[in-house]
């Protein structure tokens, strides 16, 4: 039953606090009526059994609470707290974005990335109240200390209630300030239930479907913005490879050794035409780039036939448009593949990731294939204790002792 809470908590707790702010209009009591709904629900379920519709129980549930908040702290009568919280929230006008678009969440996100806010502050909150993720979560995706960004999105909620911002999608004047926080948020969804999902694939269902859903209503919404489509075929790309990614026991099987026969081609053929669709309008933004990285992969049959020169020189563009040590950290995996290992270990030594796994994964392989082989099984180690994910944790112990039977 805790999995089960856990499960209802990741597919419904963004759409429960976007229902609750559209009838409470404060972001801060809706986030604590849910949070509060989870946790009766955490008491009650076990011993009561799982409701038939448990999103619908949630957000009853919260919504009583959030009604014995206002009695407890509003000035208005209890009577009419009550009425404003539990009415459904009226019928959207004619040709209002509601109409058009129906998607609490989606106002939500657009709330959470109103430019009154720092670009960091806005993806941190929306990752908060919008995902329900925690913030050590949060912390880890910016690789910054968790008060750090305690501080970040307390400071953001309360702008967001002092300075009175709606809760509604932007007219069409207002999306390209917003556009880019937007995209990083949908996108740090994804990635944030892609690592949860490494080993449990049950673990990544919500939040990597949620990230597709907000993708896709993205480019409905802003069909002339090549960045929406970009990030709409990263999602796609790597969606496809969902059913080879891991193996038995949940371990993670990197790209070059995935069965490339279970990639999903209907995904994969909508994301190839999408890349070719934005990269035309010659606007290049770092989740075009991303993308193309990906339908090179994509198109290489075997690991083998990758165009892996081609791959250096779109993360050499990805290094223009959005420089930054991850973006050199995958552009050293691509030059070891052209120039070699000693070549890629050069860039990777020069960056300062010493508290992203990933850094200290690669930096492994690259002195495993130097035949530095104590060095390597360090940094595998650095890498296994900072892994957040099972699947990659598993991958690196059987890299660790794979290592240890080469020596010997």
């Amino acid at each position: 039953m805790r999995d089960a809470v856990a499960a209802v908590f990741r597919e419904e707790y963004g759409r429960a606090v976007s229902i609750l702010l559209r009838t409470t209009g404060d972001l801060g009591l809706a986030e604590d009526a849910v949070q509060e709904a989870f946790a009766v629900a955490a008491e009650r379920w076990p011993a009561d059994g799982l409701p038939e519709q448990p999103g619908a129980w949630i957000i009853t549930t919260a919504r009583r609470r959030a009604v014995d908040r206002f009695r407890r702290e509003a000035a208005r009568g209890p009577k009419e707290a009550e009425a404003s919280l539990l009415r459904a929230g009226g019928t959207p006008e004619a040709g209002s974005d509601d109409d058009v678009f129906g998607d609490d969440r989606l106002k939500l996100l657009f709330a959470c990335c109103h430019p009154a806010l720092g670009m960091p502050a806005r993806v941190a909150l929306a990752l908060r109240v919008l995902g329900g993720l925690t913030t050590a979560q949060i912390a880890a995706a910016f690789l910054v200390a968790e008060p750090t960004m305690g501080q970040r999105i307390s400071r953001a909620k309360a702008k967001i209630r002092d300075a009175g911002i709606p809760f509604r999608i932007p007219g069409a004047a207002e999306l390209p300030e917003r556009l880019a926080g937007v995209l990083a948020v949908v996108y740090l969804i994804y990635n944030e239930g892609y690592s949860a999902g490494l080993g449990d694939p049950a673990e990544r269902t919500g939040l990597c479907a949620e990230a597709l859903r907000l993708a896709r209503t993205m480019v409905l919404l802003a069909p002339e913005e090549p960045e929406a489509e970009g990030l709409l075929a990263l999602i796609l790309f790597s969606e496809s490879r969902r059913a080879a990614r891991s193996a038995a026991g949940g371990i993670l099987v990197p790209l070059a050794e995935q069965d490339r026969g279970a990639w999903d081609r209907e995904f994969m053929t909508e994301a190839q035409v999408l890349v070719r669709r934005c990269l035309v309008r010659g606007r290049l933004g770092p989740y075009q780039l991303q993308a193309a990285i990906q339908a090179v992969h994509s198109g290489a049959r075997r690991p083998e036939e990758t165009d892996w020169r081609r791959i250096v020189r779109l993360y050499g563009l990805l290094a223009e448009v959005a420089p930054g040590p991850v973006v050199e950290l995958n552009r050293a995996v691509a030059v070891a593949e052209v120039e070699g290992p000693l070549a890629a270990l050069a860039i990777v030594d020069g960056l300062d990731l010493g508290g992203y796994h990933v850094f200290h994964a690669v930096r492994a392989d690259l002195l495993r294939r130097l035949g530095r082989a104590d060095d390597a099984a360090q940094e595998y180690r650095s890498a296994l204790r900072l892994a957040p994910g099972a699947g990659e944790r598993a991958l690196l112990s059987l890299r660790l002792a794979q290592l240890g039977q080469a020596k010997d």
